[in-house]
């Protein structure tokens, strides 16, 4: 089993002067939750090398077992260090890809053509696609063959207008996820603020927000033994 970890490279907060990037704890807990299941993780980045770590995720509140775990492993620290360019990756090498949050992608992801190109072959290619937090704003301009939004009529989920609110960047962010989800024709659920909650529509898992990841990573391995089996 071979999972692809995408992460964010944007690491300005808008105009506020304020770094951002990935949220540590959407990467820490499906890595391990994918790399304990026995799975090989490639990380991968817009621009590859090291992705940026929002330092808003390393304060004592968010920090977990996982994240405490991923910075003592040197393997793990030299391999987010040179994650590959998202351009030379393709689905033909993966069973699955997980997309990490962080408010980054809010900015590079959701406009990215290397990103929008590999979601749609995953889905093409019969392959599910997870995306948790602000991640799945990489959704933004991804299509079905037919041309349609891909969440257009999909139950999907994502960080919420409440949760942005609360982290006072409602006016930062270059549109809030919860709209843009619904305008595209996503039907669009959530659970409370930053309570775990993963959605499922097909081969789209979708997750709310940071306490959503790891369930949403073991969502994800399950419906990768789900096809296994079929």
């Amino acid at each position: 089993m071979k999972i692809l970890m995408v992460l964010t490279s944007h690491d300005k907060l808008g105009n506020t002067g304020r770094k951002t990037g990935y949220w540590f704890e959407e990467l820490a807990a499906p890595y391990y939750t994918f790399k304990d299941a026995g799975a090989e993780v490639v990380l991968a980045s817009p621009k590859g090398g090291q992705p940026p770590l929002d330092p808003a995720s390393t304060a004592s509140e968010f920090l977990t077992d996982s994240t405490s775990r991923f910075e003592a492993d040197a393997a793990a620290n030299a391999q987010l260090a040179a994650s590959v360019r998202l351009d030379a990756v393709s689905q033909t090498d993966f069973d699955t890809v997980y997309y990490s949050g962080g408010h980054g992608p809010m900015w590079d992801l959701a406009e990215d053509a290397n990103s929008i190109r590999l979601i749609e072959s995953f889905l093409a290619a019969g392959k599910p696609v997870a995306l948790v937090c602000h991640a799945p704003a990489a959704l933004r301009h991804v299509n079905t063959p037919e041309g349609k939004p891909l969440v257009a009529g999909k139950k999907v989920t994502g960080f919420t207008n409440s949760e942005e609110a609360s982290v006072k960047l409602t006016d930062v962010v270059p549109f809030l996820l919860e709209d843009m989800l619904t305008e595209k024709g996503g039907e669009y659920s959530k659970a409370g603020d930053m309570k775990p909650y993963v959605v499922n529509d097909g081969l789209l898992i979708t997750g709310q927000n940071p306490a959503s990841s790891g369930p949403a990573a073991a969502f994800l391995l399950e419906q990768l033994a789900v096809g296994t089996k079929s």
